[in-house]
């Protein structure tokens, strides 16, 4: 899964390129912009719904089904809290979870994660949350000193002696 800009033939051909293997039978809800996106590499199959007469879910029960776990995925278990910049990553843990709900080895998915884990560049939370054409700035710096005392606060430290040190506890570290 992954998302696109939009259902134009520029948006679905490279989509295809990178997903579909060449040969490949394209069953699709007759969208104008599939059969050029297809091109000369892909058989397409329109199957339009309106005139079919059957609803979309018998038509195209796969596609229907999977739209739909998605759906309740994110609006289930992240209470519909996904923000758009994070979608991505959520989609990429579905198709994950989703291609080994079958799995016979269940030990393997934990092994399988961890060998992707480990193969994989690390990410930052930046490069999740943007783009690199990001229109976002840099952060600020960060202050000098990490704890900083507003004026309204500037008194006198409190005695606390549980928080000094003894002579004797600084010569034993």
């Amino acid at each position: 899964m992954q998302i696109i800009e939009d259902a134009s033939t520029a948006s679905l051909r490279p989509f295809l390129l990178d997903h579909v293997a060449p040969g490949t039978i394209v069953i699709t809800d007759g969208w104008p912009s599939y059969p050029s996106a297809c091109g000369e590499e892909y058989t397409h199959q329109p199957e339009p719904v309106a005139p079919s007469g059957l609803h979309a879910h018998e038509l195209l029960p796969g596609v229907h089904r999977v739209a739909s776990l998605v759906q309740r995925w994110l609006l289930g278990t992240h209470q519909g809290g996904v923000k758009p910049r994070h979608l991505q990553a959520y989609l990429d843990e579905f198709t994950f979870r989703f291609n080994r709900r079958r799995s016979r080895a269940r030990g393997m998915l934990v092994y399988r994660l961890l060998e992707q884990s480990v193969q994989a560049p690390p990410r930052t939370y930046r490069s999740l949350v943007t783009g690199p054409a990001s229109p976002r700035s840099a952060p600020p710096p960060p202050p000098p000193d990490k704890r900083i005392r507003p004026a309204s606060l500037a008194s006198q430290p409190l005695d606390r002696p549980w928080r000094r040190r003894s002579a004797r506890q600084a010569d034993e570290s």
